[in-house]
Parts: structure tokens; sequence; C-alpha cells
């Protein structure tokens, strides 16, 4: 399939699952995660109706940043590096990986100095798994509440990532750990206005993901290939 059949062909997919599971088609977005295509990709994906756009480093997004910003709404869905905050802040509106308070401060620092607040997701790793970045379920009710201090976070939602199964049913308890985590931090009112944002499912289990009430699924190779 080429570029234009592969989203249809996801969007086909997507449908489906909010069908399943009596939701929305609305209440999903798909981010369309770039890093291994070129910006022409990229920006055909976006021609072809993808308004999300998420990358994984700096390195990988400089060149398309500029571009792809004033067409679509750009994510940072990667582990970001205190270091390399300075780079993302102002050119992506939404941040994916929330897991520390060093990286916390580093945001709310480059974003004061821009006059600007920012969309935050915190990073959940509900597998527990080692090889993956995120506080573990324990500390989210705690960590949250020390994110309250911070004036130009806008947190939105929860972000995790399941392992890799090949039983995807086998994903279906971390999202629905993760919705569960959500309501049950809407219900401790730590924030002053409701969580809306999950963003969880990749390429390999993102049906499984809508159908537990995922609103932003991040999809790479299988929606924008690798060129």
């Amino acid at each position: 399939m080429d570029l234009q059949e592969r989203i249809q062909h996801i969007e086909s997919r997507v449908q489906a699952a909010c069908n399943r599971s009596n939701r929305n088609r609305k209440e999903v977005e798909i981010i369309a995660v770039t890093k291994y295509v070129s910006l022409e990709t990229a920006v055909n994906a976006v021609e072809f109706g993808c308004k999300h756009i998420g990358e994984n480093r700096w390195p990988d997004a400089e060149k398309k940043v500029s571009v792809l910003s004033s067409k679509s709404t750009l994510h940072f869905i990667g582990h970001l590096q205190s270091k390399k905050v300075k780079h993302i802040i102002g050119k992506f509106p939404y941040i994916h990986s929330i897991d520390r308070i060093s990286l916390a401060n580093e945001i709310e620092k480059q974003a004061l100095i821009q006059d600007i607040n920012v969309n935050c997701f915190i990073q959940v790793n509900v597998s527990g798994e080692e090889s993956k970045y995120g506080i573990s379920p324990d500390e989210l009710f705690t960590f949250a509440e020390n994110l309250k201090s911070f004036k130009r976070l806008n947190i939105v939602g929860l972000m995790t990532m399941a392992p890799l199964e090949e039983d995807k049913e086998k994903t279906r308890p971390v999202f629905r750990e993760l919705k569960r985590l959500r309501d049950r931090l809407n219900e401790k009112h730590i924030y002053n206005y409701k969580i809306s944002h999950l963003s969880m499912g990749m390429s390999n289990d993102f049906e499984i993901a809508i159908e537990e009430g995922a609103t932003f699924i991040r999809l790479g190779s299988q929606l924008v290939g690798k060129e």
C-alpha cells in the first residue's frame, strides 16, 4: 500500500475499534510518528489527513519542525532529557513523557522564558518493565500533587507503553489500568480541572487501546512507512 492507502486502512481499523466499544470516532486522535521518514513523507501524511505529528528525539525532529508546526500539531512522545528541553519548548505544544520533577523544573523554566504554557502527559510505567521509562502507579498521586506547583505545565493526561506481545489481548490490562488511574486521579481532585486524555496504543496494540479508552494513539511505520 502507498501512504494514502495506509492512512485510509488505519482509519478503517480505528473506526471499527470505536464501533466495537461504542465510542465516538471524534474521541480518538491519531499521532503519526514520523521519526523514520523524510520531511516530504511527513508533509504528505499531513496533506492526507494526519493532523497530529509525533517525534521521539530532537535531532530527528529538528529539520522537520519549522515546516510541520504550521501544518499540524506537534507532540514530543519520547524520553526527554532535561538538557534538550530548551530545543523542544515552544515547538511542541504537547509533551507525553513527564516522569520526574527535574524535567518538570526545566520545562517550567523554559516556558516562563517564552511566556507560554505546555500541555503535558505524566508517563506511567504500568507494566513495570525495567526497559521502559515512567513513574510507577504507586507514585502517581504524589507525583501529580507535586506538579501542582508548576504554573506553566497543563497536565492533560496520562501516557503509557504496553509490552510488545504476540497476543495483543495481553496488553488490555495495561491500558485498562491506565484509564483506572486517570479516573482515580480525577476523583481525588488534585487539579481544579478534569484530566481527559490517555496517550496509549501503538502499531501492535492500538485497537485494544482504543477499546480501553485511548484518546491519542501513536502510530509509526504501519501508518507512514519507513522512508
